[in-house]
C-alpha cells in the first residue's frame, strides 16, 4: 500500500507545481495583456479571484496529502480522515463560489472580445470543483458510516 500512496502523494505535489507556476509567471502576464484591451474594472476582479482561489486549492491539496499520510499509517478509518474529507469538500465548494462570482466579469470580457470560450472555461472550473466537492461529501458520509459500524463491531466483541 505504501507504493500506491507514495505515487498519489507525488501526484498531489505534481498537481500543485503547475498551478504555482501559473500564479507566478502566467497570471501577471495575462493581467498586463488583458489590461491593455479590457477595462481594469473587469480584469482586476477576475485576476484577484484567480489568486484567491489558489488558497483553497492548496489547502485541499494539503488535506489530500494528510489523508494519504493517514492511509499510510493504517489510520484511514478515523475522525481525522473524516475531517480531511470535510475540509476538501469546503475547499472545492469555495473554489466554485469564487468562480461563480467571476462569471459576470468573464461574460463582460467575452461580450467585448466575442470569445465565448472565456465563459466555458469558467464553467468547467465551477463544475469540476462542484463534482470534487460532492465526491468528497459522499466519501465523508461513507467513512462516517464505516467508522460507526466499526465502533459498533468493536463494542460487540
Amino acid at each position: 500500500m505504501k507504493r500506491e500512496t507514495l505515487f498519489l502523494k507525488l501526484t498531489v505535489i505534481l498537481m500543485g507545481i503547475p498551478i504555482l507556476a501559473v500564479c507566478i509567471f502566467a497570471l501577471p502576464r495575462i493581467a498586463n495583456e488583458a489590461a491593455d484591451y479590457f477595462s481594469a474594472y473587469w480584469v482586476f476582479p477576475v485576476i484577484t479571484i484567480m489568486y484567491v482561489s489558489v488558497i483553497p486549492f492548496f489547502a485541499a491539496l494539503y488535506q489530500a496529502f494528510k489523508l494519504l499520510t493517514l492511509i499510510d499509517k493504517s489510520n484511514a478509518f478515523s475522525e481525522l480522515s473524516v475531517k480531511a474529507l470535510k475540509n476538501i469538500k469546503y475547499c472545492a465548494f469555495a473554489i466554485s463560489v469564487l468562480y461563480v462570482a467571476s462569471e459576470p466579469f468573464l461574460y463582460l470580457m467575452a461580450e467585448k472580445d466575442d470569445a465565448p470560450g472565456l465563459i466555458v472555461i469558467g464553467m468547467v472550473i465551477i463544475f469540476a470543483s462542484l463534482v470534487i466537492g460532492v465526491f468528497a461529501a459522499v466519501l465523508q458520509k461513507l467513512l462516517k458510516n464505516a467508522i460507526a459500524i466499526k465502533s459498533e463491531n468493536d463494542l460487540t466483541i
